[in-house]
């Protein structure tokens, strides 16, 4: 299957945490690929910084070893350059950096990233091709800052509604077309010179080699787009993640997904497993990595929801019961089911019937035990 495996890696990695105001969960998982090339970055408490936040997710291609390093050390090239010190930290003051100090640093970090990368053994022999997208916020007590390099992307989720989006960064866009013409490179098939489908990127070096011409203005940069955003009490809940989730999901659906989640669970790490598993059941076939970070103003558990959730379930229950009594043969499978249920009512905000795969398939299993000899889901068949 090229690219693919026969059947997708589901196992799912997950961490969580608390801290300065803010609850975070994230997940990643393979998935149909032959390699896990995702990376994230989950710090609450910077160096010098305690009340500040990082959080990043880097989606790797032609290798895991850019995604890898970014990880594990952009946020100390953004925190640790010059720009971003531009500020007094010494004992009691409270002296803060710039708005425009902050989005200095946060270049300068990518951009020393970036050379560091190259730096790299395996990079200077020609041995390591690898590049990574990169989208991460540092989270201080007054600001949101947004740092966006490819098509990764982040959503922040205010009032109820999706309040800002990170742009990705294709080469189709006038702005990264341009660029990519300039530095004497082409746009086919809806990708620099036919071949690489992001336009900004860390690594990536054998599109990043036109003489005389600076870093940011190569065929693929390195340069982030950064935001700088004021927090608000309406403010509910950021999410970072690969373009494995957004391929299948769109801005609104996702905050609609997570905010009616956060109603019904206090698990981060389990919503974040759900939309993965929605993601895949509506056909995601990539890597796919998110970060769900909540502020004080996210939804609350409601008994209202709940309820709703559990009369949903034992509706489904009854509607397969149903439909196996009525036909015993075994052609009613989970396909067909799902088929069956695609009318219903009251199905999750966002995720539809594909976040309630995982609910059909145990309700079947229990209802029809499966045979060992049937035992041999694929776990990501689209429904849609």
């Amino acid at each position: 299957m090229g690219a693919f495996l026969d059947k997708p890696k589901t196992d799912k990695h997950n961490e969580g945490g608390v801290g300065n105001g803010l609850r975070y969960g994230l997940a990643s998982m393979q998935g149909w690929r032959v390699e896990m090339e995702d990376a994230h970055a989950a710090v609450i408490g910077l160096p010098s910084l305690k009340d500040w936040s990082f959080f990043a997710v880097f989606d790797g291609h032609a290798g895991a070893k850019a995604s890898a390093v970014c990880s594990d050390q952009l946020m100390n090239h953004i925190i640790s350059n010059g720009d971003f010190q531009k500020f007094d930290l010494s004992a009691g003051t409270e002296t803060q950096p710039s708005l425009e100090a902050i989005k200095s640093g946060i270049k300068a970090g990518f951009l020393s990233m970036d050379e560091k990368l190259r730096s790299m053994p395996e990079v200077v022999s020609g041995q390591d091709k690898s590049g990574s997208t990169a989208v991460g916020v540092i989270i201080s007590p007054t600001h949101i800052f947004f740092a966006n390099c490819g098509d990764s992307r982040a959503v922040l989720c205010s009032a109820g509604k999706c309040a800002f989006s990170t742009v990705d960064h294709k080469p189709v866009n006038p702005i990264e077309k341009e660029r990519i013409q300039k530095a004497g490179g082409s746009v086919m098939i809806q990708r620099v010179n036919g071949s690489l489908a992001v336009s900004r990127a860390l690594g990536d070096f054998e599109y990043k080699n036109v003489e005389g011409m600076g870093p940011c203005e190569q065929l693929v940069s390195p340069e982030p787009e950064i935001f700088a955003y004021d927090r608000d009490p309406a403010d509910e809940f950021l999410v970072l993640a690969c373009d494995g989730i957004w391929d299948v999901m769109s801005n609104e659906e996702l905050c609609d997904f997570v905010g009616n989640r956060l109603q019904i669970t206090s698990s981060m790490e389990n919503i974040c497993n759900q939309v993965i598993d929605t993601c895949l059941y509506k056909g995601s076939r990539d890597n796919m990595s998110i970060v769900i970070v909540t502020f004080q103003g996210a939804p609350k558990l409601s008994e209202e929801a709940i309820k709703k959730e559990a009369e949903l379930d034992a509706k489904i229950e009854a509607k397969i019961k149903e439909t196996l009594e009525s036909d015993s043969s075994l052609d009613t499978d989970l396909p067909y089911l799902m088929h069956v249920l695609s009318d219903l009512e009251g199905l999750p905000p966002g995720g539809g019937l594909s976040s309630k795969r995982g609910t059909v398939e145990a309700i079947l299993n229990k209802l029809r035990p499966p045979k060992p000899e049937d035992n041999d889901e694929d776990g990501g068949t689209p429904i849609e």
